[in-house]
């Protein structure tokens, strides 16, 4: 055993100076979360963790240095209980998170003809005022979080790769893309307020940002906390990942706070123009502003060059929660297109209330702000031909998600970020991927990935669990769309029916729903419904064992015990939570 202070200084030298992997290993590491997803059959807490969390565990530590063979081996075993338990009911609605109706005695299902000959000529937008949950999101924030909180431990251990460890200044490593995704995830969830109520975007700026910052608080106490106790117990901590003081905490405090401040923009401009502004003017900075050189060179003299890591990147991760913002409005609605349709009747309602004399403008602003999305009406706009249709308690039904639709815009943004990343790479722009300045071949890398395996886990949904309600239906009459589910039945469907329809509703889009029923699995829903919680529970678990233990010379098999232990005391935390929420934020 050595000294504390001589094991301080080795630890921070074993995590430092690293170069990082390739983007092929890391994509193929990450894959393993991918290639066990069709195998989601019921089970306990303990058959959750083998099949869900052992496999990432794995992917990053004994099988880190050839995944290639973990995923064959994931991918025969999947074809295995595909074959040997083969799904019967082509209509399990295990993605879609809402159940299809239940036909009353008698009832039957008209065909798609008929409702489009009786159904309504204006277009119809539904309001989400409760969106209907999408499993495919659940399992990728799920698989995101734990694979992060295995990792922030795991590279203690010498049974992680050094090149799964985080880059000192230009590379790609798992580590080096977790904190991105991170970023991403939470942009893609802060778009259900807008999505809930676009106006939500043209509301007074102060009382936002008081809500917001109500909301950050607890994030920035706890960077804050952390600061304080790393400097008190001489945590061996990397100086060049974010600075002196800052971390990764008053990151995620500050971005929510830094978008409500560009809402104004967003009213005018599509968000994902605003990120890639945003991106852009960062690169324009570190490259011709003279920051990346301020960055790698400057001596730590004052507060802010102690932290000048944290500060510069702060923008650039700004980038990355706004594309993760728009992805989330694309994804998160039962239709890719309903928030750009807001968003445009948004824009025609300010342009009109600018133009209109002072009495009618405050007339137009006085009905535009108490806007509030609802499940029983359609909205009107005075731009489209949408009407007011009010819809009787009897004859909702679930909201059809148009889910292949959504997959296709996915596809294509995907394909279009990674050609991006591939001519910055031909064009040497930036220098590289730096996670170190979240330079724009880092938001490129950190965007293509996120929005690639959004659309892995669309796909599979959509291949080994198919729905009536996951998929867009069209008219064979006119080739038209139909836009929504109406009917199935809509006349024939009794009240008691009805309220069955309803509750199980309510059961599906809760996350304690069983993936039997409609959902992702259990655990994973379990981990994704508290998982800033569970990932403050990694950091501070991982401070405890650091304190406890001198990682760095511990054998690969007992650091294999200590880590899988870890990893099922998270996941069992989780599951004892699933059925509420610890925090809101």
């Amino acid at each position: 055993m050595t000294s504390q202070g001589e094991y301080k200084s080795s630890k921070e030298a074993f995590v430092s100076g690293m170069s990082g992997s390739s983007i092929w290993h890391v994509n193929l590491v990450s894959f393993v979360a991918l290639s066990k997803v069709a195998t989601t059959y019921p089970f306990s807490l303990l058959g959750e963790f083998i099949i869900l969390a052992i496999p990432l565990l794995l992917s990053v530590t004994v099988f880190a240095e050839s995944p290639i063979w973990l995923n064959i081996v994931l991918l025969a075993l999947t074809a295995a209980v595909c074959f040997i338990f083969p799904r019967k009911e082509t209509g399990t609605v295990l993605p879609v998170g809402a159940s299809s109706p239940t036909l009353g005695p008698g009832a039957s299902i008209p065909s798609v003809a008929s409702i489009v000959s009786g159904g309504n000529t204006g277009r119809s937008v539904a309001c989400p005022n409760e969106i209907p949950p999408l499993p495919a999101l659940t399992t990728y924030r799920a698989h995101m979080l734990l694979l992060t909180a295995i990792c922030i431990l795991a590279v203690d251990f010498p049974v992680f790769p050094r090149s799964l460890a985080k880059c000192e200044t230009f590379g790609v490593s798992i580590m080096d893309l977790g904190v991105g995704s991170f970023v991403f995830s939470q942009g893609v969830v802060s778009a259900l307020p807008i999505i809930k109520n676009p106006t939500y975007l043209t509301s007074p700026l102060v009382p936002k940002l008081t809500t917001v910052l109500r909301k950050c608080l607890p994030l920035l106490l706890l960077g804050l906390l952390r600061t304080v106790s790393v400097k008190g117990t001489e945590y061996p901590e990397h100086q060049t990942e974010y600075g002196t003081h800052w971390n990764f905490f008053i990151t995620l405090g500050l971005l929510p706070l830094m978008q409500v401040l560009l809402h104004p923009f967003m009213v005018y401009l599509p968000i994902s123009l605003v990120g890639v502004i945003v991106a852009i003017s960062h690169q324009l900075t570190l490259s011709s502003g003279g920051l990346s050189v301020y960055v790698l060179h400057a001596p730590r003299t004052s507060l802010v060059s102690a932290n000048k890591e944290g500060l510069v990147s702060l923008t650039g991760y700004l980038a990355i929660h706004l594309m993760g913002l728009s992805t989330g409005t694309l994804v998160l609605p039962p239709s890719p297109s309903y928030f750009r349709r807001q968003q445009e009747s948004l824009r025609k309602t300010r342009r009109n209330t600018i133009s209109q004399p002072p009495e009618m403008s405050s007339l137009s602003a006085g009905s535009s702000s108490g806007y509030q999305p609802s499940s029983a009406q359609y909205q009107s706009h005075s731009h489209s031909t949408t009407t007011v249709v009010p819809t009787p308690a009897s004859l909702q039904e679930p909201i059809k998600r148009e889910n292949d639709r959504t997959a296709i815009e996915l596809c294509s943004y995907a394909v279009l970020w990674w050609v991006s990343l591939g001519a910055m790479k031909l064009l040497g722009i930036g220098g590289g991927v730096s996670r170190r300045m979240v330079n724009l071949q880092y938001i490129t890398w950190v965007i293509a990935y996120n929005t690639t395996f959004i659309l892995g886990y669309l796909l599979l949904d959509l291949i080994f669990f198919p729905s009536p309600l996951s998929k867009s239906v069209y008219s064979p009459n006119s080739g038209l769309k139909v836009t929504r589910s109406v009917a199935l039945g809509a006349g024939s469907i009794g009240p008691e029916t009805s309220a069955r329809q309803q509750e199980g509703h309510k059961t599906t889009g809760s996350v304690s729903s069983s993936h039997g029923q409609g959902g992702a699995p259990m655990l994973l829903e379990a981990i994704n419904k508290n998982g800033l919680v569970l990932f403050l529970l990694a950091n501070v678990a991982t401070g405890l064992i650091n304190l406890t233990i001198q990682t760095m010379y511990v054998k690969d098999g007992w650091a294999m015990v200590i880590l899988t232990l870890y990893s099922f005391a998270l996941c069992a935390v989780a599951w004892s939570c699933r059925g509420r929420k610890l925090w809101r934020f």
